[in-house]
């Protein structure tokens, strides 16, 4: 499938192309201030192909990496997203775990803690102890009373340090432990206690309960002057983290991190780092601009946005590299705007050709700088990428299948209707079988309707908002039936150039062919075709580009910045038009 109608300027003397460069009026200077410069995000585990798997965990292993600490410093963090040290280092040991105040038991296949009562064994963590009736002000007295007294670790409870010892899974064994003692008494952790462990054993190290006023917070240290770094879940962090029961249940963990240590490492997930630094930057607006408009996505939850494609990905700086890293350094503060107001900076993989316009993907209002373009420099990556381009072939029977699997009741399907936008991606399709019955896919469903990660950008059986002619026209004259590799202009010195496939070229009065680089938004109409099956009895879908064709496409910005020498800048102004990039 070509993903372009490809256009032929024919003259037969000489052509003289004018460009008229009249200068937009400068916009209005604006800045953004971030409302803080921490952010909170939830880090969930994933699944290899970005979907959420689990917002929450028994248990939560930290280890700080070589070289880039040595201990940990325990505390909480406040409303201003400050960390509020509480007096509290662990050091001789660089794996820790956060555990619910559960009877717990270490499973060392998987290098974590699970809730089990049956299975006990030397490595189970109880969850009842035996408390000293006395609380201290600070972590140190506590730790000398601690000493004096005979207990194992100490627990923080709302502004107070108390003393704790030894551990049971019963309150029967702790009840008759604590027979004929005056000074302890058995205690039960609450449903928002966590437990701090030496990982892969039951030696406790602090437990901390503040309800939910706050919630257990742990950074790692240093002393040699190199930025922290924290191993978590196979990925490693800068910042700090928290510890959260919300329905005193499983944990859930939040990075605390500068923004711009987050941009960091969002960028090389959502790019690789070896792209071109001007792809990168742009990248690295969009997703710090992205941050800040969708802060509020996930607070009810305890935290800002999450670390998978639901928002962004972001799973620590693994992929960083000095390229990544100086791309977001560079573009420290910046953000793109329209109008005064932060942009909603939707970015995709690949538009397929042309982007769209939002309200034809999702909702119903226009916004202006979510305008569909014609995208002629993916163009450059047609033959480098094997997946740019994709088909599916269904019968009737296996298509009436796949719209069932959407919860759609269907026969087999014996026609498909497909509206196509102004720019040339689908609008809606509608699938109609033997019966008669018909069901309709529109906006971002339509890409969903027969498979995922698909763009909008496709046709069915050669369809396309033309029909099914793939002619071309040469200043709308008569259709020529050559086909694009046979498509020549004559120049006024009477040369003959055949014309390369792809993009739009124009050939001069020297006889010189010439690519032009240009992009023009689609200005035709929407159209609706219809099709039944094909000559094999199938119906064939053939698209091109992946995602949801709103926005950047990053593809589109690596071919600008490696081909056409396009700065960050000139790649977010051509897909989010009207911006503005500025600076905080």
């Amino acid at each position: 499938m070509k993903a372009e109608r490809k256009i032929v300027i024919s003259l037969a003397l000489a052509l003289v192309m004018a460009v008229s460069m009249i200068p937009a009026s400068k916009p209005a200077e604006a800045t953004y201030t971030p409302p803080f410069q921490t952010v909170k995000i939830g880090l969930f585990s994933y699944k290899d192909d970005g979907n959420i798997d689990q917002r929450n965990f028994p248990s939560a292993n930290l280890e700080y990496a070589s070289g880039k600490g040595e201990g940990y410093e325990l505390g909480y963090y406040d409303g201003n997203r400050q960390f509020v040290p509480i007096g509290v280092q662990i050091v001789g040991t660089s794996k820790i775990t956060v555990i619910m105040d559960r009877t717990m038991r270490y499973v060392s296949t998987s290098n974590s803690y699970v809730e089990d009562k049956t299975n006990i064994d030397d490595k189970t963590v109880g969850c009842i102890h035996l408390k000293l009736n006395a609380s201290y002000p600070t972590y140190d007295e506590a730790v000398s009373s601690m000493a004096a007294n005979g207990g194992d670790f100490v627990r923080y409870e709302n502004g107070s340090f108390y003393v704790l010892r030894d551990q049971y899974t019963t309150q029967e064994d702790a009840a008759a432990a604590a027979g004929g003692m005056t000074d302890w008494t058995v205690d039960d952790g609450l449903s928002y206690t966590v437990t701090v462990v030496k990982t892969g054993t039951n030696n406790i190290l602090f437990e901390y309960d503040c309800g939910s006023a706050s919630s257990l917070a742990i950074r790692t240290f240093t002393t040699n002057g190199v930025a922290p770094q924290t191993w978590h879940r196979n990925c490693r962090y800068y910042g700090g983290f928290s510890f959260t029961r919300l329905t005193g249940g499983n944990i859930t963990v939040v990075n605390y991190v500068d923004i711009d240590d987050y941009i960091k490492g969002v960028v090389p997930w959502e790019m690789s780092a070896s792209w071109p630094r001007e792809a990168l930057k742009a990248q690295a607006i969009t997703a710090r601009t992205f941050l800040m408009t969708n802060i509020t996505k996930h607070r009810a939850e305890g935290f800002d946005i999450c670390n998978t494609i639901h928002c962004q990905a972001y799973h620590g700086n693994d992929r960083a590299t000095d390229n990544s890293d100086a791309a977001v350094t560079e573009t420290a503060g910046q953000y793109l705007m329209y109008d005064g107001k932060l942009c909603e900076t939707y970015y995709a993989s690949s538009d397929g050709g042309a982007t769209e316009n939002v309200e034809n993907i999702w909702g119903s209002n226009a916004i202006p700088y979510l305008r569909g373009v014609i995208d002629p420099y993916e163009a450059e990556l047609f033959d480098s990428s094997s997946s740019y381009y994709w088909k599916k072939e269904f019968t009737p029977a296996s298509l009436g299948a796949q719209i069932r699997s959407k919860d759609r009741s269907c026969g087999d399907i014996v026609k498909v209707s497909i509206t196509f936008t102004e720019l040339g991606n689908v609008r809606s399709i509608t699938f109609i079988d033997e019966s008669g019955k018909k069901n309709t896919f529109d906006k971002s469903n339509c890409r969903s309707a027969i498979g995922s990660g698909l763009s909008n950008r496709y046709t069915v059986n050669g369809i396309t908002p033309y029909g099914t002619s793939s002619s071309l026209y040469v200043n709308k004259g008569t259709a020529l039936d050559a086909g694009l590799d046979e498509v020549c202009a004559i120049g006024g010195n009477g040369a003959v150039e055949q014309l390369p496939s792809g993009d739009v070229y124009a050939i001069s009065g020297k006889g010189t062919v010439s690519k032009l680089d240009v992009a023009t938004t689609g200005t035709g109409t929407s159209r609706t075709v219809t099709t039944g099956v094909n000559a094999q009895g199938k119906f064939v879908f053939t698209g091109s580009g992946h995602g949801h064709n709103v926005g950047m496409s990053q593809w589109g910005a690596y071919s600008m910045a490696k081909y056409h020498n396009k700065t960050c800048e000139d790649i977010l102004t051509f897909y989010y038009t009207g911006s503005q990039v500025v600076s905080a």
